[in-house]
């Protein structure tokens, strides 16, 4: 006569039940749709790449300066709006609309570097770059409209 396994020692987990696998596969899904919804809002031109196209409308000879800020490691440390490690464009753009020698003046800041200007925060120098291009580099900075509601420091 056979004797009957111990059901206690058995090695066969039991039946899962149908809808938990239904679960999971809605579950996942909602997350590739999540997903997808996330990168395509991040495709999509935001007012920050609005306000740039519009200012390199209005001044298209400023193109060259875009291309080499796009180019150079500038946007390691500023956004278009936002304040990261340094402040953002507009917010320069903002603080130096009345200057006349602000071209000059930030051209000298992107190649020699500061400190104390904005904060205790470090612009490290770029010497890399000639004077030529730090200037084109300013004047399509210069270009951009100011933020809305920006604050204007001492100079």
């Amino acid at each position: 006569m056979p004797v009957d396994p111990d059901p206690l020692h058995d090695d066969t987990p039991p039946p899962r039940p149908r809808w938990l696998g239904w679960a999971l596969v809605v579950f996942m899904v909602l997350v590739v749709l999540g997903v997808l919804n996330v990168g395509w809002r991040i495709l999509q031109p935001g007012p920050a790449a609005q306000a740039l196209d519009a200012a390199q409308q209005a001044h298209p000879e400023r193109a060259a300066g875009r291309a080499l800020v796009e180019a150079s490691d500038c946007l390691r440390c500023h956004g278009l709006e936002r304040h990261a490690v340094g402040p953002g464009f507009r917010q320069i753009a903002a603080r130096y609309a009345g200057r006349n020698d602000a071209a000059a003046y930030l051209a000298g800041r992107i190649r020699e570097g500061s400190v104390g200007v904005w904060g205790r925060t470090l612009m490290p120098r770029h010497p890399q770059i000639t004077e030529a291009q730090a200037l084109q580099m300013a004047q399509w900075l210069l270009a951009l409209p100011p933020a809305e509601g920006s604050v204007l420091l001492n100079q």
